[in-house]
């Protein structure tokens, strides 16, 4: 379903109109994360909108490690990692899922949230940027888990090479201690949820890498819930913050905006 021009076409208009009002803010970022609101010691969390009961794109905040950095005896580059392309993405798919289907999102504004806040269990998707620098504490893991376990849905993206993914896999293990990350393909429903795709045939928008897709099932069950999704190779958060740049082809963009409304939709119905 949902697969004529007509879509397309207005995948792209609305692509346009969202990003059209928050272009100014790219050119304010430091490096590739962030936004022009950053700084040094910088809050994020005074960013954060009410809860009010509406649909609101939830960020997770963590303590960046070295990551692939370390791997490679790269010294880091002083970033938060978890910011990247943030406020811009999330506001532009935000639009986007108001248009195209019947959730209700906030789109002035959204939530970064530790994984061990409890006020993350009041919203069903978080979203978590740059995994390959991702750490999880104790407090964290335990907060996650119980999310995930509640019925709260993680999308893992903007990260490739094995060293990154190693570093996801070793901290999803804090959390689920016999968690298994397992490949997916198209046939599996959270491909289906809204758009239906007919291939997974996608490449890292900067590195060319073929793109995967894994994911983490409820009691480690294929047939049962998928609880995370993990877009590896993959960076679809970028394509969603650039999508009225004429960076990258629109293709590319309009299938990275419906990768993340059926990651929503399924998140919502499952």
């Amino acid at each position: 379903m949902f697969k004529s021009w007509r879509v397309t076409t207005l995948l792209l208009l609305l692509a346009v109109t969202a990003a059209d009002a928050t272009a100014g803010q790219r050119f304010g970022r430091r490096g590739r994360g962030g936004s022009m609101y950053w700084n040094d010691g910088d809050d994020y969390t005074i960013y954060n909108v009410p809860y009010d009961g509406r649909f609101t794109f939830v960020r997770l905040s963590f303590t960046p490690g070295a990551g692939g950095d370390a791997w490679w005896g790269r010294r880091g580059r002083g970033q938060l990692w978890w910011d990247h392309d943030w406020p811009t993405a999330e506001r532009n798919l935000m639009q986007l899922v108001r248009e195209l289907t019947s959730i209700y999102p906030y789109l002035d504004g959204s939530q970064i949230l530790g994984a061990d806040d409890p006020e993350l269990h009041k919203y069903p998707v978080a979203y978590v940027s740059e995994p390959g620098y991702w750490t999880v504490n104790e407090a964290e893991a335990e907060g996650l888990r119980n999310y995930l376990l509640k019925g709260g849905f993680l999308i893992f993206d903007d990260f490739s090479g094995p060293y990154e993914f190693l570093n996801l896999q070793q901290c999803m293990a804090q959390v689920l201690p016999n968690v298994r990350i397992v490949p997916l393909d198209v046939s599996h429903p959270v491909f289906h949820s809204f758009f239906s795709l007919d291939t997974l045939n996608f490449t890292h928008p900067y590195e060319g890498v073929e793109s995967e897709f894994w994911g983490i099932h409820e009691d480690n069950d294929p047939e049962k819930r998928l609880m995370a999704i993990i877009n590896y190779n993959n960076d679809i958060g970028e394509l969603w913050e650039f999508s009225a740049t004429g960076w990258f082809p629109v293709p590319l963009t309009n299938d990275a905006y419906k990768l993340g409304i059926n990651y929503i939709v399924y998140a919502m119905t499952h």
